[in-house]
């Protein structure tokens, strides 16, 4: 399950109903998945698109979607700091940006107008959208591995277009799990 934390504030949510409220506020939508059908570690990418195929075609449904595929990101991955780099620096999408966290964990960091930035850590089971035209970014956790389906509504995918602002710097590109926020658990 996700962890929010509010750094301005000095404040961690950990439990899913207030994690869905919290982040519905800004307009952002969270649950968490599980399928009907065993997917093992490392299934192919037609294999979780099958066992999921309920769930994603419910999302294509909710927001107009037209294509899911599945991004496999691991520290061998060719060029994957350039590739991370395009990521981790303030920026918004004329779609929205909808994933569901099939293995792994990363961490996105949003920057709501009126509110305090705040960072969102998901892993396996975690479904996030971030809508159009919202100000994140994001960063892989220190095992630097995430799988997970993408939805997108155009079908040759988003463009990020970069504020320059200079306020991701101000933040620790750092998962929290559960040695991080004393008193809370992960299931595995």
């Amino acid at each position: 399950m996700a962890l929010v934390k509010i750094p301005g504030e000095q404040r961690t949510i950990s439990d899913l109903p207030s994690i869905s409220s919290f982040l519905a506020a800004y307009g952002i939508t969270y649950e968490q998945w599980r399928s009907e059908r065993d997917v093992p570690v490392g299934a192919p990418a037609d294999v979780i698109l099958n066992a999921y195929a309920d769930k994603i075609d419910e999302l294509k449904a909710r927001g107009g979607y037209v294509t899911a595929d599945v991004i496999d990101v691991t520290p061998s991955t060719p060029n994957l700091d350039a590739m991370l780099a395009k990521f981790s620096r303030e920026h918004w999408h004329d779609d929205d940006e909808v994933r569901f966290i099939v293995e792994g964990s990363g961490l996105f960091h949003i920057n709501p107008k009126g509110g305090p930035v705040f960072a969102i850590e998901v892993a396996a089971g975690d479904l996030i959208r971030v809508p159009r035209g919202a100000l994140h970014w994001f960063d892989l956790c220190a095992d630097r591995r995430i799988r997970a389906i993408r939805l997108f509504q155009d079908p040759a995918g988003w463009t990020p277009h970069y504020t320059d602002s200079g306020v991701d710097a101000n933040f620790q590109p750092v998962c929290f799990g559960p040695s991080y926020v004393r008193g809370t658990s992960r299931p595995a």
